[in-house]
């Protein structure tokens, strides 16, 4: 029969294995990471909630610094009375919203873009002076500039100051497929701007078209079964996805098509493949046109879709347990 003092002492050292091991999970030994490079990310974030993913993951992993967040315009043809304040200046408070529920702490700036598309307006925006000024910032990191949208905000900056296309490299989630090109919504939506970075600079650019990014897809029930349940914040990204428009009948799954900007810059291109094409002039329709003498560019045509997510999905609950 147990005395009072075995009864004592077992419960003692059950404490103490039970502190021992929270100490030993708390203390765990991280494999090293450290940012290599800074990130600007642009997108229409007022738009699908695959932008908000990206930019949540691209705020939580440890490779890559975030410095700047700006947003372009949607589609006026596609708003309707939607968003009066404009698509630009939504799609910023939406930012603004997400890292404010993700505590993250400094927060980069979040900047609106133009809301006037395919045009040039007299004074740049000021998410357009935001990228130039970062552009032209001296810093030991190397320069990324993402983009998941239109390429409305960087095409103005580079009209204000050509000299930060050497500077950068571009990642632009956008396109049709290669070798004829086509109708491309990203594209589509601001198409002199694309012609500005394509034709008209010679900014590195890192090319994921359409073929490539619709290979980034999550299911239905993974968002429902391993994404929500996380944390709070993870149930409000979650809910971003359960308001789709009426005209859009979902399959199974959701595209994740401007997650490879994160896969690139912050995880691995080793496990994705592309092939350094000739730049092509773009025509009216989308389609590719003739070849720009002297101008390449980097071309994804697969990514790993699993790495990404799984990636996403573990930064989200590491971020849950305040592990970053």
């Amino acid at each position: 029969m147990p005395t009072r003092r075995s009864v004592i002492l077992g419960a003692s050292a059950a404490a103490a294995l039970t502190l021992g091991g929270r100490a030993a999970a708390a203390s765990y030994r991280a494999i090293p990471q450290c940012p290599s490079a800074r990130v600007i990310v642009d997108n229409d974030f007022a738009g699908d909630p695959d932008g908000l993913v990206a930019l949540a993951h691209q705020l939580l992993t440890t490779k890559t610094r975030t410095v700047l967040v700006t947003s372009s315009a949607l589609d006026p043809k596609l708003l309707g009375s939607a968003f009066p304040q404009g698509s630009a200046a939504a799609g910023r408070d939406v930012a603004l919203e997400l890292i404010a529920r993700a505590g993250i702490s400094p927060a980069p700036p979040v900047i609106a873009g133009s809301e006037a598309l395919g045009s040039s307006p007299a004074e740049p925006s000021a998410a357009a002076r935001a990228i130039a000024a970062e552009a032209m910032r001296d810093d030991p990191l190397p320069l990324f500039f993402t983009c998941g949208g239109p390429l409305t905000n960087l095409a103005a900056a580079l009209r204000m100051e050509p000299a930060i296309a050497r500077r950068m490299t571009v990642i632009w989630i956008g396109g049709g497929a290669y070798p004829k090109g086509g109708w491309e919504y990203n594209l589509a939506t601001d198409l002199p701007a694309a012609r500005t970075v394509i034709e008209q600079s010679r900014v590195p650019l890192w090319q994921v078209p359409q073929p490539a990014y619709r290979q980034m897809q999550a299911s239905v029930a993974e968002l429902a079964d391993q994404l929500r349940p996380i944390s709070p914040f993870a149930a409000w990204i979650y809910d971003k996805f359960t308001s789709p428009p009426a005209f859009v009948d979902l399959g199974g799954s959701w595209p994740m098509g401007d997650s490879p900007t994160v896969m690139i810059t912050a995880i691995t291109s080793e496990s994705s493949t592309f092939a350094d094409r000739a730049a092509r002039r773009i025509k009216a329709d989308g389609s590719y046109g003739a070849a720009i003498p002297g101008r390449t560019m980097r071309v994804y045509e697969t990514l790993d879709a699993r790495l990404t997510f799984a990636d996403f999905l573990a930064l989200m609950r590491l971020h849950a347990k305040g592990e970053i």
